[in-house]
């Protein structure tokens, strides 16, 4: 057992004996009360030293854990507690501690469209409750992006559940390139979010490579329980790891890409990389700066890097260069029609 966690069947066993105040709680007592408890918790001795006792009595006393309980020895010999009907369990909220509930509270309710948080909602609900009894008025001060009219956020639980239970989806599809819907069987692996848009990672056959579909371009889902879930390793940490977004290009390896950033953006850069793979190669007098990256080349790398505008340039490898600078010259002669 982790030491915190004992500490804490400790400190919770001290309370509930010095809350009986028609009983005379010696050290030995609580000794022995906490040793039962300990035992009932793992199922095994643990006996437990006057030593440990004393110095959680000092920590329950003291401000280390926000408890100040007021515990007092009367006739040298007993513990209880000073102010009747005290308990550690009831602490008021400090304003920290409201702030850092308020958000927490607000980002657990992020995943509200999986079924998974129906278990914790109440509990939710309780602990809104409890912080706004505790502080009318509080205005959250972490916003979190969510398109909450995104199309298709409906299916994250039945695809999360298909998941857990390895069940073969029967999914109807219409990609933005197709003029006509499409059904197929489809074999679920991960959900994957990214740029607020939720994707299907899995495979159609065992023989096709993996793919994602944008939940906002499924239509319908069913399922074939007949049909064998395709079993397969799949580790979303090492299939991503050199890509941005959510396509991987199979065929592809990952190659240096060789970037330069204007001055104004560096530091920008430099503080929030653009790929985990970020390395910074030479820093340039005007303030200017190289990077490289070892990625493989994908619809949304393209997207980001011109994002950057002309405070960043494609150095390698030609074939990505040049690719920016055709996109850059269509889009010149686009604002140059009259």
């Amino acid at each position: 057992m982790a030491q915190n966690k004992n500490a804490l069947i400790r400190y919770k066993t001290i309370d509930k004996c010095l809350q009986n105040q028609y009983r005379n709680w010696t050290l030995e007592d609580l000794i022995e009360a906490v040793s039962q408890a300990l035992y009932e918790f793992e199922g095994k001795e643990n006996p437990v030293s006057k030593r440990t006792i004393q110095a959680d009595i000092q920590m329950m006393r003291s401000e280390k854990l926000g408890y100040n309980a007021p515990i007092v020895v009367y006739d040298k010999k007993y513990y209880r507690y000073e102010e009747e009907g005290f308990s550690i369990t009831d602490i008021p909220l400090t304003e920290t501690d409201i702030n850092v509930l308020t958000e927490t509270v607000a980002m657990l309710k992020q995943f509200k469209d999986f079924s998974l948080f129906n278990d914790v909602s109440d509990i939710l609900q309780r602990l809104e409750d409890k912080i706004y009894a505790e502080k009318a008025n509080s205005k959250p001060v972490i916003h979190l992006d969510k398109n909450e009219k995104l199309k298709g956020l409906h299916f994250l639980d039945e695809i999360y559940q298909a998941i857990v239970k390895k069940v073969v989806l029967i999914i109807t599809y219409k990609s933005f390139q197709s003029r006509e819907e499409k059904q197929f069987h489809f074999h679920p692996f991960i959900l994957k979010e990214f740029n607020n848009r939720w994707f299907l990672i899995g495979r159609r056959k065992h023989n096709q490579p993996i793919s994602n579909l944008a939940l906002d371009r499924i239509l319908k889902i069913d399922y074939d329980f007949n049909m064998p879930f395709l079993e397969d390793d799949f580790d979303a940490d090492a299939f991503y790891k050199n890509v941005v977004g959510v396509t991987v290009n199979t065929g592809l390896q990952p190659k240096k890409i060789e970037l330069w950033i204007d001055a104004v953006n560096a530091p920008y850069v430099i503080t929030k990389p653009i790929h985990n793979t970020q390395r910074l190669i030479k820093t340039n007098e005007d303030g200017s700066i190289i990077i490289h990256l070892l990625l493989i080349e994908n619809y949304e790398l393209d997207r980001l890097l011109l994002g950057f505008g002309n405070g960043l340039e494609v150095l390698k490898p030609e074939r990505l260069r040049k690719r920016m600078q055709t996109i850059v010259y269509k889009t010149l002669e686009r604002y140059q029609e009259i």
